[in-house]
C-alpha cells in the first residue's frame, strides 16, 4: 500500500511525529531547520526556535515537553513560548537531541546524537517525575523509541549499525529493568532503522531511512508487511486520525542529491495511509 501526501511543506529533516489525542493534532520538527510544525484540520502553522528541537509529548490540552539540544522544556501550544525544565547535554556542542517518545508511565525517553553522527556519541536519558537519568549510552543515531503496549517492553535503535533493540522494564516504575537485547538486525539487509511506534497489537513499525517505507514486524520480529512512502528517506511513523488508524510518516531530503531531489518531489513532506493498524494512544507526560 502506499501512503499519500498529508503535508506539502517540506521539512529538510522531518522527525518526531505526535498525535495530540486531546486536540486531534498532528505536530512534528524540521530538526536542522529549527522548527516546530503542525496542521490541523487543513489549517498549517509553524513555530521557529533559536536552537534544535525533535521529539514531544503531550501535558495538557494546551502544552507540550519538547526534547531539545539543551534539553527538556515546557511548551505553550496557544502563545509559542517556552520555559526549560531540565539540562540534558546542555554544555556539549557537539550533540542534539534526535529521537523521542513518552512512557506509560509519564516519563520521557530522549536519545541524543553527535551532530555530525560522530560514533558512539549518543544516550539515551528519561525524563520522569522532575528528573533526568541517563539510561544507555555509546549509540550513534539514536532511533526508534517505543513501547509495547503491555507495558513490558522499550525499543530503541542505532541506525548506524541496523540495530533495533528491546530492554524489559519494571511494571511500576517504567525503568529498564536488564540490559538491552537485539530484537532486529538489519544490517544484513543493509537497510536503516529510523523512528518507530507499536500499535495496540504490539506490532512494531518502522521508517527504513533510504528505503521509502515503513516496515511493520510482529513481537518475534517477523516481517508482516510495509507501507510505501514517496520519499527515500522515511524517518519517522506515528499513528493518529480517526480511532487511531491511520499512519502517519515523516520524511527528509537530507543526504539527498540536486538529481535525486528533482527525482522524488515530495521528499521531506509528511505522508499518511488510513485504516492501516490501531494505534496506541500516545502516553500523557506527567511534569
Amino acid at each position: 500500500m502506499n501512503a499519500r501526501v498529508f503535508d506539502d511543506r517540506p521539512c529538510f529533516l522531518g522527525e518526531g511525529p505526535l498525535w495530540h489525542p486531546l486536540r486531534q493534532q498532528l505536530f512534528w520538527f524540521d530538526i536542522i531547520n529549527k522548527k516546530l510544525l503542525t496542521q490541523a484540520r487543513g489549517a498549517k502553522k509553524s513555530w521557529d526556535f533559536d536552537f534544535i528541537v525533535s521529539a514531544a509529548g503531550w501535558v495538557d490540552h494546551g502544552t507540550l515537553l519538547i526534547g531539545s539540544e539543551n534539553g527538556f522544556l515546557k511548551f505553550d501550544i496557544e502563545t509559542g513560548t517556552h520555559s526549560h525544565l531540565a539540562d540534558v547535554e546542555a554544555n556539549n556542542q557537539d550533540t542534539r537531541s534526535n529521537d523521542g517518545r513518552a512512557d506509560p508511565w509519564g516519563g520521557f525517553w530522549l536519545g541524543t546524537m553527535g551532530k555530525k553522527a560522530e560514533n558512539e556519541a549518543g544516550s539515551i536519558y528519561r525524563y520522569y517525575k522532575g528528573k533526568v537519568e541517563r539510561l544507555f549510552t555509546g549509540i550513534t543515531i539514536t532511533n526508534a523509541i517505543c513501547f509495547t503496549p503491555d507495558r513490558q517492553f522499550a525499543y530503541f535503535a542505532d541506525t548506524e549499525i541496523g540495530i533495533v533493540n528491546r530492554v524489559a522494564l519494571d511494571p511500576h516504575t517504567g525503568a529498564p529493568t536488564g540490559q538491552p537485547e537485539v530484537f532486529l538486525d538489519l544490517s544484513g539487509e543493509g537497510l536503516n532503522p529510523d523512528g518507530a511506534v507499536v500499535d495496540a497489537n504490539g506490532v512494531i513499525w518502522i521508517a527504513q531511512w533510504g528505503a521509502g517505507r515503513v516496515a511493520a514486524y510482529d513481537s518475534a520480529g517477523r516481517f508482516v508487511r510495509e507501507i510505501a512512502i514517496g520519499a527515500p528517506h522515511s524517518s519517522c511513523p506515528a499513528f493518529g486520525g480517526d480511532n487511531l488508524t491511520t499512519l502517519f510518516c515523516t520524511s527528509a531530503q537530507q543526504g539527498m542529491t540536486v538529481a535525486q531531489l528533482e527525482a522524488h518531489p515530495l521528499a521531506g513532506q509528511v505522508f499518511c495511509a488510513p485504516d492501516i493498524a490501531k494505534g496506541q494512544q500516545e502516553h500523557q507526560v506527567i511534569l
